[in-house]
């Protein structure tokens, strides 16, 4: 019978080697399906949390009488927590085990989620939102290191990557549609509340799943305390800043305390004797590289995403369930997309995948540049196609290629830091295009088409910029062998 802990690890180098507490059994084919659809049930749920509640908006605001930097706080209250957390939650799963870690995310994400329904005010709405990010942090990594403990085989993990990939990109938008019904028929608060049952469904499954590996360690709290910092102050700076003003004493102490953070986290990892970041493995092209695109395709789509479900409310005028089932036709283009792009991998390589997917995000992103407040719905939903091919035709590939680029053992802590520089990506790109399409007003009222297109070219650079680097550093190989 094969050992659960995935032979990888096994030849882990000498430096990087930790115990490892062996689970009592390895698991069956079924139990594998099982710990793949627990995961996947997971990373979809805390998925539509972000999108769902980017249509809910207008309702919270009405509800709660928050203005555009409220509305803003709402959404990155959640992803910051999520992005800051997520290192040292992958390396929970690493330490506690993938399963025990994955049940305490989830409990602790369903109690929030009645916290955020039951919110009197857009301050504990914004405080529970924190605690919602927190545990959707050790989520996250957990539920990747589950899949990845579950299978062996690398071409069989790449597909149960792809397959976890594609519940994560229709959740995100098809979150939405579900967030446009639910605050049109029921109320906002319905967007929360669904979560209950789902984590209620994944406790039930993961009792039927093999106990994870685990690999006990000191936790970093320095590590953390100083990433957590660093980029609150960088959101903090980029919100108030399109609001105040960049030159404002409180947005410029911001970002001395977010770059005082950096440097902090940097030395705290070097001396730490259990890092959650190991800083050797940052110098691995494929890790740096899978951070940096992580980074900028989720910049692309979250703030698409945020910007379209404001951009038709307030300038078009749509209700929630229309602008909701506008992002059906994405959800399409990305679950179809999802298959296909590990097939793509395997016959030419992922390195033309994962660059091609950036180049046709990045041309999705100046292709919105022409929207206004007299563009027919049917040209909005052509110039909004490009962005559900070009993220979900880069993610599979750049997920599998980070999981085979590092040991099994420290595949939470791998996935943790993709995913945090995912989140950072999708805050930092809600932050920017909030503070530019609100026009410096801090209200929720205005819609500035100029900011939008400013957001827009940006955040289109960037993706140019991250695809030009995955062509450069990322091997030249088809396909990808796994490193011990």
């Amino acid at each position: 019978m094969p050992s659960t802990l995935p032979a990888k690890s096994r030849t882990a180098p000498v430096g990087d080697r930790a115990p490892v507490t062996p689970a009592t059994s390895a698991p069956s084919a079924g139990g594998a399906a099982v710990a793949l659809v627990a995961a996947l049930l997971g990373f979809t749920v805390i998925t539509v949390d972000v999108s769902a509640v980017n249509i809910a908006l207008p309702g919270v605001r009405a509800d709660l009488h928050g203005g555009m930097t409220g509305l803003q706080w709402v959404v990155d209250a959640y992803t910051l927590m999520f992005a800051a957390l997520m290192i040292s939650a992958g390396a929970l799963a690493d330490r506690a085990g993938a399963r025990r870690a994955y049940a305490w995310g989830t409990g602790l994400f369903a109690l929030a989620s009645l916290a955020c329904a039951l919110a009197p005010g857009i301050g504990t709405l914004i405080a529970a939102r924190v605690a919602q990010g927190a545990a959707a942090a050790v989520v996250m990594p957990a539920s990747l290191a589950l899949i990845r403990q579950a299978y062996d085989d690398p071409r069989r993990r790449a597909r149960a990557i792809a397959l976890w990939t594609v519940g994560g990109s229709v959740a995100m938008a098809a979150g939405p549609v579900l967030g446009g019904v639910l605050t049109e028929t029921v109320g906002w608060r319905a967007v929360f509340l669904l979560n209950l049952p789902v984590g209620a469904l994944i406790l039930a499954l993961l009792t039927r799943t093999a106990p994870s590996p685990r690999r006990p360690a000191p936790l970093d709290v320095p590590g953390q305390i100083a990433a957590v910092t660093a980029l609150a102050g960088l959101a903090y700076a980029v919100i108030e800043g399109g609001h105040a003003g960049w030159t404002d004493p409180g947005v410029l102490a911001a970002v001395a305390v977010a770059v005082l953070a950096a440097v902090a986290f940097r030395a705290a990892e070097k001396r730490h004797r259990a890092p959650m970041v190991p800083l050797p493995m940052l110098r691995q092209r494929e890790v740096g590289v899978s951070l940096a695109v992580g980074f900028a395709v989720n910049a692309g789509f979250y703030g698409v995403v945020f910007l379209l479900g404001l951009y038709c409310q307030q300038l078009l005028g749509m209700s929630g369930i229309a602008t909701g089932l506008m992002f059906v036709p994405l959800a399409v283009l990305i679950t179809s997309t999802n298959l296909v792009s590990p097939r793509m991998a395997e016959r030419v390589g992922r390195r033309p995948v994962i660059v091609t997917g950036q180049l046709v995000l990045a041309v999705a992103m100046f292709a919105l540049l022409p929207l206004g407040a007299d563009t027919p719905l049917w040209l909005v939903l052509l110039l909004l196609a490009p962005t559900g091919v070009g993220g979900a035709l880069a993610v599979p590939a750049l997920t599998a290629l980070l999981m085979d680029a590092v040991p099994g053992h420290r595949a939470g802590t791998a996935s943790g830091l993709l995913n945090s520089l995912r989140q950072t990506g999708g805050a930092l790109s809600v932050a920017l295009f909030g503070a530019l399409i609100g026009g410096g007003t801090g209200t929720a009222e205005g819609f500035a088409v100029g900011g939008m297109r400013q957001g827009l070219v940006v955040v289109g650079v960037t993706l140019l910029v991250t695809a030009g680097l995955s062509g450069w550093l990322l091997p030249r190989r088809p396909g990808a062998g796994a490193r011990g």
